[in-house]
């Protein structure tokens, strides 16, 4: 896959250069969250295939440059679009204490990547289904609510997160991988194939 069908996807996409910025400052986040493997998701739960014990070895900047994808890494069941207009229809009632046990940093994660969603479901339109792998209907349900409706559900969605492809070994192995050898090209090589995996299914199965 070549650099220029990013370019290309991405200005055909109503992507500015700061949604793509913070997508990958999201993705950051979400690898070192992995690699602190303090919360539960991340303890087998969210990162089968012992994807936090592969990223934990790699440095900070090591995780900076894997987090460098046109695509995230995370996910919060973006394809239930059931699930989430269950949530976005009434979100004060799924509303939870703040002493529910998640911890902070993995629930400031989630808002954050909540915020996001909403903000690229509403403004990029099909390319939320690339970038997050959410349904049409997904996408839709962000579109149509509020954005204060959003902070509420941060605790109780913090269960859900997990790894994109958290079953596809190869794609994780890989990634680690390159990012580790510290080859730019190699680890650019394997982040294309990432995308070309979101272009191909939506929410890829590996």
């Amino acid at each position: 896959m070549q650099e220029s069908f990013v370019g290309a996807w991405t200005e055909g996409s109503q992507l500015s250069g700061a949604s793509l910025h913070s997508l990958r400052d999201l993705n950051h986040r979400f690898l070192e969250l992995a690699a602190t493997a303090q919360s539960d998701w991340a303890c087998g739960g969210g990162l089968s295939g012992s994807i936090a014990g592969r990223v934990a070895p790699l440095s900070t900047t090591q995780r900076e440059a894997a987090a460098n994808c046109p695509y995230a890494l995370f996910d919060l069941r973006f394809r239930d679009a059931a699930h989430w207009r269950e949530r976005l229809q009434d979100a004060r009632r799924w509303r939870v204490a703040d002493e529910d046990g998640t911890d902070a940093a993995t629930v400031e994660f989630v808002r954050l990547a909540l915020f996001y969603a909403w903000h690229i479901a509403s403004v990029a339109g099909l390319s939320a289904q690339l970038l997050l792998g959410m349904s049409v209907d997904t996408a839709e349900a962000f579109r149509t609510t509020t954005m204060d409706s959003l902070p509420s559900l941060a605790v109780t969605e913090a269960a859900y997160l997990t790894a994109r492809w958290s079953d596809c070994a190869v794609y994780w192995s890989a990634l680690v991988r390159a990012a580790s050898a510290g080859n730019p090209a190699v680890l650019r090589r394997v982040q294309l194939h990432g995308l070309q995996l979101a272009a191909a299914s939506r929410l890829p199965y590996c």
